[in-house]
């Protein structure tokens, strides 16, 4: 399984779309209580559900993890855990999933500089108000301390989504050969 981790914009949904047309992956479709944004489709982007609904979810156990991001809920179903999938989440989710000790699991943290992103959320037509409360809470979100534990980092500032998908793919491939 491949773990994507990053800041908002830093290329994690592009880099998994093409991970998945290009080498065949399977997006793990995680839940979230967010809106749908223009062009995601539930059950493809994500689970949409309602708030009542994921909190029904955690009381279940059901999840892997769950978080609480931009005052919507995110978390992962245990149903839905695949091989030859990949999967986008915080911090605090990679942590669920290295405790874990899966050596089948390799995570990637995407890091990208902050101008590129607030240009590529304003490309996606993210207000303004928006970006700036996702660079403030990004910059505590995806500190070091909380990030330094991923397996491989890729800057994705000046990449096309082709390098960077190229890179995990190989970077992947190796680890996982390595092991076995």
């Amino acid at each position: 399984m491949i773990i994507l981790v990053g800041p908002s914009a830093s290329g994690k949904t592009e880099v998994c779309k093409l991970l998945c047309k290009k080498y065949g992956y399977k997006k793990f479709v995680t839940t979230t209580t967010r809106e749908k944004r223009v062009g995601e489709i539930d059950g493809i982007d994500y689970n949409f559900v309602s708030t009542d609904n994921f909190k029904n979810l955690i009381k279940n156990n059901s999840l892997i993890e769950y978080t609480q991001y931009n005052n919507n809920f995110y978390g992962t179903e245990k149903n839905n855990i695949q091989l030859n999938t990949i999967l986008i989440v915080d911090p605090n989710g990679l942590k669920s999933f290295q405790k874990l000790n899966d050596s089948s699991i390799v995570s990637f943290l995407l890091t990208c500089d902050e101008n590129a992103r607030i240009n590529r959320m304003k490309e996606r037509k993210d207000s303004i108000e928006k970006i700036n409360e996702r660079i403030k809470i990004d910059k505590v979100n995806f500190s070091e301390e909380k990030t330094n534990s991923v397996n491989f980092i890729i800057p994705t500032s000046n990449k096309t989504i082709e390098e960077i998908a190229d890179k995990v793919n190989n970077l992947y491939k190796d680890k996982i050969n390595h092991q076995n």
